[in-house]
């Protein structure tokens, strides 16, 4: 996000504190071990498909942190698909955690450049074919076969201005990047 400041920074723009932002910049660039992050979820079944998963902690800047208060978000399956409906489905969260990294990267992009936002809205729906997840069909993948993003945009600055902070925004997503190019995921069971 280096060389996005355009016109002098303002103390909050969007709702972010640019002058923060700028020197968390800097201090990142000059110490990049502090940049290391480890989130993490802690999950746990409720009944037939539906679970909770919570967020208390995360390491990030060299240091153990705790969020301002323990979060927590349900998942289900909605009745057609053999559950309760009680939450959005496990895979309508990682539409979710999409949009939600989009739109932050865009306010604080459009921040570091000094566009003021009137709104944004993001869409995002994905294709699955449940054939693959039911085990019905070998060759159909168990996850979104695509996914489609739609942000409405608006503000301060000129369309190719706005169009540029979207495009910044999922050049730097941290879920964009590991929806597009996987992650290794391990999993360990412990069991008794």
């Amino acid at each position: 996000m280096t060389d996005t400041l355009t016109k002098p920074a303002r103390v909050a723009m969007n709702g972010v504190d640019v002058p923060t932002f700028v020197a968390t910049l800097g201090a990142v660039d000059s110490q990049r071990e502090i940049a290391r992050f480890t989130f993490r979820a802690n999950g746990e079944w409720l009944a037939g498909t539906h679970s909770r998963v919570q967020f208390k902690d995360f390491y990030g800047a060299c240091a153990e942190n705790e969020h301002k208060q323990s979060y927590a978000v349900e998942g289900d399956h909605p009745e057609v698909l053999c559950g309760t409906g009680n939450a959005p489905t496990p895979a309508e969260l990682l539409l979710g955690a999409l949009c939600a990294c989009l739109t932050a990267g865009i306010g604080n992009i459009a921040s570091m450049r000094q566009v003021q936002l009137e709104s944004v809205e993001c869409t995002v729906e994905g294709d699955i074919d449940l054939n693959g997840i039911l085990g019905l069909d070998p060759q159909v993948r168990n996850g979104f076969q695509g996914v489609r993003v739609t942000v409405a945009i608006k503000g301060d600055a000129d369309d190719e201005t706005l169009e540029k902070i979207v495009r910044q925004s999922v050049a730097r997503s941290a879920v964009f990047d590991v929806m597009t190019n996987g992650v290794p995921v391990a999993v360990a069971a412990k069991v008794g």
